[in-house]
């Protein structure tokens, strides 16, 4: 499916912007969609979240004075958006479950006599017998699904309802459909067009970046304390924090709590009351967190949440598109973490094993949630592998914790050639764990039935673990220099440039691991006396600057050890300057005035 170039908008378009919205002009995509919509055509649009998709299809139904059913996931957020157009002065309504038999049918007399403008239904509610011939009557010019990736058997928040919008889109005849998701990849948009469109849609692609987000993650070390250093930083602002089962959602609001903040659990389990207090504060209050399972992921339009944290790792980068989504609406700055853990890789691996779907999805669940993995260890700019998930290109972020040097990245010639290696000479079909077995020379009665005890490689990466070689297995795959082996049996086999890694033409760097980098380097900060912490953090400034210049990740400059050892050895001259860790000549040239020049600054 291409893009299509659309008509121009008629002039009472943007009128209507400013009179009913007060916005002066469209952001980025929303005008070219609008006019598809209003040329009647079948729109499939991917926009991020914050970018206005609403608006999309609420500003044609208020030129046009003609009814749109906005299909959409979630009770709360269609109550939500109710309220947001009546204040607006747009005739808008909901029917649910939640209103009472009077509001509903204040809806629906209001729907027969065409003075609705827009009315908000759950995919469930849709399906229900005898509303589809009241629509038929009612006539409304077309059906808009929000939420659309849902439709899709690949949706990564499937809902078996959302499958037969098709049928109920036919059932009424010639309407028009609209579909409107913040992420769905081109298998995705191609499963919600067949069953979703009568005939292809004008697709609408637009860029999946959000520059204002920060992208951080942390292997979980005691992950309360971190999530509270963390909220520390955020004191007073409002956010989220994602868990992955309801009972931690009630267990860490309560810790939360304990620890001085606002925080309100929020999950399917609660009683209505509950659920619709909770969420009615977070949305209406400064300085609520909401601790929530993904069930809040979709209800959420509040533009000032200023940050999102994943007490555990989210199930696919979809999911954590998804969710991170929810913060800096407004576009003005966010923060995230994401904690995650072997434990959590295990868990989403289980879940997906254990779901009742034919081997090919399990094949392209698996694969997607590699990809998280993936992009929990990756050694370079968190934005750049993210949006290369979207086959996006991108610079680096400067504000994400590889881009400002929180995570210890080494030159990895070594560990590669020795890994690649390692597949290389075992055939090139086995997985990871079978690599680090050979690698740590541990003769697994797979490895002695197979010989590989006896190979070249057997035993000669033992200064690293089993789990460092998964990680460093894991980023080459990512860097696309290890491809799977086989789609039925996985395992690993080299590329291209993974021959030429091996084989010394090419260099790369990969992540170590983090937690015991960051216990090292945490250990060595936590030894220095007042003058040295001040000359580090001198060193640090100058390190940021530098990168700045570069338009480079901090790390590029100097790892933290470096920084630290310099700040304790604080060499006076270039030749003293080689004796710190992690310095060379080709810094020293490079580097080696500018440090020495803040070295004397800060010892003034």
């Amino acid at each position: 499916m291409l893009l299509t170039l659309m008509s121009s908008l008629p002039p009472q378009a943007r009128a209507l912007l400013k009179s009913v919205f007060g916005y002066d002009d469209f952001r980025p995509g929303q005008a070219e969609i609008i006019a598809a919509v209003l040329d009647g055509a079948p729109v499939l649009a991917v926009m991020p979240t914050g970018s206005g998709k609403s608006m999309c299809y609420q500003l044609p139904a208020i030129l046009e004075g003609a009814l749109t059913v906005v299909v959409s996931p979630l009770i709360a957020l269609m109550r939500d958006q109710v309220r947001q157009m009546r204040a607006l002065g747009v005739a808008a309504a909901t029917l649910n479950s939640m209103n009472s038999a009077e509001e509903n049918e204040a809806a629906r007399r209001a729907m027969r006599a065409g003075d609705l403008r827009l009315l908000f239904v759950s995919p469930e509610r849709l399906m229900m017998d005898g509303l589809t011939a009241e629509f038929g009557r009612a006539k409304p010019r077309r059906l808009a699904i929000d939420e659309a990736h849902c439709v899709s058997e690949w949706g990564h928040d499937f809902r078996p309802e959302y499958r037969e919008i098709g049928r109920a889109a036919r059932a009424l005849g010639d309407i028009q459909v609209v579909g409107f998701t913040a992420t769905a990849d081109a298998e995705t948009r191609d499963d919600i067009a067949r069953r979703l469109f009568p005939e292809p849609p004008r697709l609408f692609l637009h860029s999946f970046d959000r520059p204002n987000i920060a992208l951080n993650f942390a292997l979980k070390d005691q992950p309360r304390r971190q999530l509270s250093r963390f909220l520390e930083r955020h004191k007073g602002e409002s956010g989220i924090v994602y868990c992955s089962s309801r009972q931690r959602t009630e267990d860490l609001a309560a810790y939360f709590m304990d620890q001085g903040h606002d925080a309100l659990p929020y999950h399917a389990g609660l009683d209505q009351d509950t659920r619709n207090r909770n969420g009615d504060r977070f949305l209406r209050e400064d300085g609520i967190i909401a601790v929530a399972t993904i069930a809040f992921g979709m209800g959420v339009n509040k533009p000032d949440v200023r940050f999102v944290a994943h007490a555990d790792m989210p199930s696919s980068v979809e999911s954590y598109y998804q969710e991170i989504g929810r913060a800096g609406r407004d576009g003005l700055p966010a923060d995230t973490l994401t904690l995650y853990g072997l434990d959590d890789m295990a868990f989403r691996r289980r879940q997906i094993d254990a779901k009742d779907i034919d081997e090919e999805r399990r094949r392209i669940e698996h694969d997607r949630f590699s990809a998280l993995a993936m992009l929990c260890e990756t050694p370079r700019c968190r934005r750049q592998t993210l949006l290369a998930y979207f086959a996006e290109e991108a610079g680096a972020c400067g504000r994400c914790d590889v881009c400002q040097g929180k995570v210890s990245v080494v030159d990895g010639a070594i560990p590669a050639q020795k890994a690649l290696s390692a597949v290389y000479r075992t055939g090139q079909r086995f997985g990871a764990n079978h690599i680090a077995d050979v690698l740590t020379g541990e003769a697994t009665e797979a490895v002695r039935r197979h010989g590989h005890d006896a190979i070249k490689t057997f035993g000669v990466g033992k200064e690293h673990s089993k789990q460092e070689w998964a990680s460093f297995l894991r980023q080459l795959f990512a860097a696309g220099a290890l491809r799977t082996a086989s789609a039925e049996h996985g395992g690993f086999a080299l590329t291209a440039r993974g021959e030429d890694i091996l084989f010394g033409r090419e260099t790369i760097m990969l992540r170590s691991d983090p937690l015991k980098r960051r216990e090292r380097r945490e250990k060595a900060a936590a030894n220095l006396d007042e003058a040295t912490d001040r000359i580090l953090s001198a060193l640090k400034r100058k390190r940021r600057e530098l990168a700045q210049e570069e338009g480079v990740p901090a790390y590029v400059v100097f790892a933290d050890r470096t920084l630290i050892d310099m700040a304790e050895k604080r060499p006076a001259t270039l030749d003293e300057l080689l004796r710190v860790h992690g310095v060379g000549e080709r810094k020293v040239a490079r580097y080696g005035d500018a440090f020495l020049e803040a070295l004397e600054e800060a010892l003034r």
